[in-house]
């Protein structure tokens, strides 16, 4: 499957963004997805994910009540809504498909966003 992420922009601390990634080919709906991403000269880290059939929902810490991960598995997208964002959720934003368990092989080019106070 072939990942295409947007969305991303510069805001403002408090303000919200919606990330969308697109999905090719057949194997979308045998993923789970992930949102990652990695900030200026720090690792990639995971943000959220959400299983197959969107009945379960993982977030890291720091982002837990403020984003929200969704999908629409008849559109081959996921989402990934991020309210009250803050500076530090400055990065490049990467969505990922993991077919049926086997770990995140499936990988979009990143989407960048910019928080400033």
């Amino acid at each position: 499957v072939q990942l295409q992420a947007s969305g991303g922009g510069s805001v403002q601390a408090g303000d919200s963004l919606r990330l969308s990634c697109a999905a090719s080919g057949r194997t979308f709906s045998r993923c789970a997805m992930g949102w990652f991403r990695q900030a200026p000269g720090k690792e990639r880290e995971f943000v959220a994910s959400i299983s197959r059939s969107a009945g379960d929902t993982y977030y890291a810490d720091s982002v837990k009540g403020r984003f929200t991960i969704s999908r629409d598995n008849a559109k081959n997208t996921v989402y990934l809504q991020m309210n009250s964002l803050k500076p530090e959720d400055t990065a490049v934003y990467y969505c990922a498909g993991d077919e049926y368990g086997q770990g995140y092989h499936y990988w979009g080019q990143g989407t960048l966003v910019t928080v400033s106070s």
